[in-house]
C-alpha cells in the first residue's frame, strides 16, 4: 500500500483562477499544443489552484489505420512522468503485459477489461459522471478501482465530455477523463463542480489538436507523405502543379489475376501483406508512394540529384525484392498463395500537382514518363525479368556498370523504341 502524504488542503479554486485556466486551455488549443502538453499543463495548473488531483487519465479515440485511440496519463508519484500511449486495435494498452498471448487473446482480454470499465458502464446508462469512494474492504464494481486504492487514492471521478453527433469523426465521440485524489476525505463537492466546469474546455483544446493531427495522418495515409505536406501547405487549387525531375517506380504482382480468379478470399490479405513490404522499402529509402492501384504501386523518388535518386530507388528495389521473397516463403509455409514482384524504373520530368474536377481532385504525377514506366514494368513478363529500367535510368552516373541490356523494345503507347536493362546478376543487388 502506498503511504499517503500528510493531510494538506489548499484553498478552493476561485473564479479568477478558473478564468485563467480556461483562457490558457483556449490558447493552447488554438496554438495546436500537443495533447500531452495540454493535459500536463492543465493538471499542474488546477493542482496549483487548489484541486487535489493526484492521478488523471484522459482518453480520446482517433482516426488512424493502426491505432484505435490515445491515452494521456498524468499523476504524482509516477516514476515515468506524464505518458502518452497510442493503443492499437488488436494489441491495445494491456498487450505489453501479455507478451506470449496471440492477438485474439489480447483482444478478448481488452474487450473484457473495457466492459468492466467505468466508461463502458456510463455509455450503457447514458451517464456523463460517475464517482466512487475508495476504501479498504469495499466491494468494487470496476476493475480499475482496486488498483487506484492500492496506489493510495481515496476518491475517483469519471467524466465524459461528449461531442455532438455532427462533430464526431469515426469513433471519436467525446473526451473521456478520470480524476483521483489522495485526500483522506476525498473530493469536496466544490472540487467536482469545478472539474465539471473545466473539463469541457480541456476537451475542446484536445479535440482541436487531435483533429489537426488526424488530418495530417489521413493525408499521409491516402495521398503519400510529400503530397500530404504540399496539400496541407495550401496547394489545393485545381491545375496547380510543379514540374519536377523524379525517378519513377511502377510495380505490380506476378500472377495476380490468376490468384484473384482462383482464390478470391485471399486477395485482400495478400495485397495487404505485399504492400506492407513494398511500401516500407520505398519509404525507408526516401521514396513517396502516390498510388495503390489494385496490385500496382506508383511511387516517386524526387531527383534533386539524379544519381542519388537512382541509387535510392535501386536500394529500395533490392529491399523490396528481399522482403517479398521472405514473405512468399512464410506464406507458402502457411499454405497461402504467394507471388513475386515485377518492377519498372524510369527517370524524367513530370508534372506533380492537382488534377481532376472541382469536387474531386487527385494529387499525382502526369506526363510521358509516367506512361513509359508503367509500360516498362509490363515488359517484365515478356522478357522474364523481375526488374527492368529505362535507358534514361541506365545513363545516370555509373548505373550502366551494374546493368545489362535485355534488348530494344517498342513500348505500347510510347513513340520510340528504347533499350531496357536489368541488374547484372554477377554483381548482385545494391545495398
Amino acid at each position: 500500500m502506498v503511504r499517503r502524504p500528510p493531510c494538506y488542503r489548499s484553498t478552493t479554486m476561485n473564479e479568477s483562477q478558473f478564468s485563467e485556466i480556461a483562457t490558457w486551455l483556449t490558447h493552447a488549443g488554438l496554438a495546436g499544443e500537443p495533447e500531452l502538453a495540454i493535459v500536463t499543463g492543465f493538471c499542474e495548473r488546477i493542482v496549483a489552484a487548489g484541486l487535489p488531483i493526484a492521478r488523471s487519465h484522459v482518453f480520446i479515440d482517433t482516426l488512424d489505420p493502426v491505432h484505435e485511440g490515445r491515452l494521456l496519463r498524468w499523476g504524482t508519484g509516477l516514476t515515468d512522468g506524464p505518458v502518452l500511449v497510442d493503443y492499437g486495435r488488436s494489441a491495445p494498452l494491456e498487450a505489453s503485459a501479455f507478451p506470449d498471448a496471440d492477438q485474439s487473446q489480447r483482444r478478448a482480454f481488452s474487450v473484457n477489461q473495457w466492459r468492466r470499465s467505468p466508461f463502458f458502464h456510463m455509455l450503457q446508462t447514458g451517464e456523463v459522471q460517475l464517482r466512487r469512494r475508495l476504501m479498504q474492504n469495499a466491494e468494487f464494481d470496476f476493475g480499475v478501482l482496486p488498483e487506484l486504492l492500492e496506489a493510495g487514492m481515496t476518491d475517483y471521478v469519471a467524466l465524459i465530455s461528449p461531442f455532438a453527433t455532427a462533430g464526431s469523426i469515426g469513433d471519436m465521440d467525446g473526451v473521456y477523463s478520470s480524476w483521483s485524489t489522495m485526500e483522506p476525505d476525498g473530493f469536496e463537492d466544490a472540487d467536482i463542480r469545478t472539474l465539471q466546469r473545466l473539463t469541457p474546455f480541456l476537451a475542446l483544446a484536445i479535440k482541436s489538436t487531435s483533429l489537426a493531427r488526424m488530418t495530417g495522418t489521413l493525408m499521409r495515409t491516402y495521398l503519400g507523405r510529400d503530397a500530404a505536406k504540399r496539400v496541407l501547405s495550401g496547394r489545393i487549387e485545381r491545375g496547380v502543379s510543379d514540374r519536377i525531375d523524379a525517378v519513377l517506380w511502377f510495380s505490380d504482382l506476378r500472377g495476380f489475376t490468376l490468384i484473384t480468379d482462383t482464390t478470391p478470399q485471399h486477395v485482400i490479405p495478400l495485397l495487404n501483406d505485399y504492400a506492407d513490404v513494398i511500401v516500407s522499402a520505398i519509404h525507408e529509402h526516401d521514396g513517396d508512394v502516390l498510388k495503390l492501384m489494385g496490385d500496382g504501386i506508383l511511387a516517386i523518388f524526387p531527383a534533386a540529384d539524379r544519381n542519388e535518386a537512382c541509387n535510392a530507388a535501386l536500394k529500395a528495389a533490392a529491399a523490396a525484392r528481399h522482403g517479398v521473397a521472405a514473405l512468399s516463403a512464410r506464406r507458402l509455409a502457411a499454405n497461402l498463395p504467394a507471388t513475386d514482384l515485377y518492377l519498372g524504373l524510369h527517370v524524367g520530368e513530370v508534372f506533380y500537382g492537382n488534377i481532376g474536377s472541382k469536387e474531386r481532385l487527385d494529387f499525382t504525377v502526369i506526363g510521358p514518363a509516367v506512361n513509359e514506366v508503367s509500360r516498362i514494368a509490363a515488359m517484365c513478363r515478356s522478357v522474364d525479368q523481375p526488374l527492368l529500367v529505362s535507358d534514361a535510368f541506365a545513363a545516370v552516373g555509373d548505373n550502366r556498370n551494374r546493368l545489362v541490356s535485355v534488348g530494344r523494345y517498342a513500348l505500347r503507347g510510347v513513340g520510340r523504341a528504347q533499350e531496357l536493362f536489368t541488374l547484372d546478376p554477377e554483381l548482385g543487388t545494391p545495398t
